[in-house]
């Protein structure tokens, strides 16, 4: 049976201190820890981070889907995770955080830079009729 994407990125981020292949070859990542809202089951995902003062913040884009992705309800439900935090150098830090979304003022400074310098963004965006959110995720 083949693996799956994010199984493949979650096996090579801990195979290889945090790096993975493409598409997010040399970009920092981040496996977040959660617990799903309704089910109680753990969950890993494994999301790409933007740096935001000392908040790691990541976009609950669904490549563009109609829906939100259920790692940010499982969030927004359990707010209080663990996270692998890699700097897409070879570094890897396990922490605890605090996740929670972004306002409208700090979500549209983000959303704007991260959208000029990550053009995939944009296309999602382009993709749903949704209001993607960012999501910081804060060291306690």
């Amino acid at each position: 049976m083949a693996e799956d994407f994010n199984s493949r990125v979650i096996r090579e981020f801990r195979e290889n201190d945090g790096r993975v292949g493409e598409p997010f070859t040399g970009l920092p990542m981040v496996l977040v820890h959660h617990v799903g809202a309704k089910s109680g089951t753990e969950r890993v995902a494994p999301l790409r981070w933007f740096a935001d003062g000392d908040s790691y913040v990541v976009v609950a884009s669904a490549a563009g889907a109609p829906k939100h992705p259920a790692w940010f309800h499982n969030l927004m439900a359990n707010p209080d995770v663990v996270a692998e935090i890699a700097d897409g150098a070879g570094t890897v830090e396990t922490v605890r955080v605090h996740a929670s979304e972004l306002g409208t003022a700090d979500r549209d400074r983000v959303w704007t830079w991260i959208k000029d310098n990550n053009g995939g963004f944009a296309d999602y965006e382009r993709k749903t009729d949704r209001t993607i959110p960012l999501v910081a995720l804060t060291p306690q």
